[in-house]
């Protein structure tokens, strides 16, 4: 299958971006949202700003959340830059709601999906 798959497969391919390695924008934690333009994810590992980090970009993650919301699966999710929130001004989309969240909680499960 791998000759198969040398056939077939572009050669400009990278990886499955399922993970990167980027440098932290802030000081981080494992298990922070992490924010670089309009990318994504959820750090791996604890480091100070401008360490490389690696982040993952699908799954679904246990994250805060604006405390006063309450979600329904599948409601649009997006990050504010400390948390999860339904509003969409000025915030950057990161998924969707993966289970119900009541009003009031602190986490929410998010499925990214960018």
């Amino acid at each position: 299958t791998s000759r198969i798959r040398e056939k077939i497969m572009a050669k400009n391919y990278k990886q499955p971006g399922t993970t990167l390695d980027v440098p932290a924008p802030a000081d981080v934690k494992s298990g922070d949202g992490v924010l670089i333009g309009k990318l994504f994810g959820v750090s791996q590992i604890s480091a100070k700003a401008g360490e490389m980090i690696t982040i993952d970009r699908v799954g679904v993650w246990d994250l805060p959340k604006t405390e006063a919301q309450a979600w329904g699966i599948g409601d649009v999710v997006y990050w504010s830059g400390t948390e999860v929130t339904t509003a969409a001004s000025g915030n950057t989309k990161i998924g969707y709601a993966a289970a119900v969240a009541i009003n009031p909680s602190k986490r929410g499960d998010v499925v990214l999906s960018q």
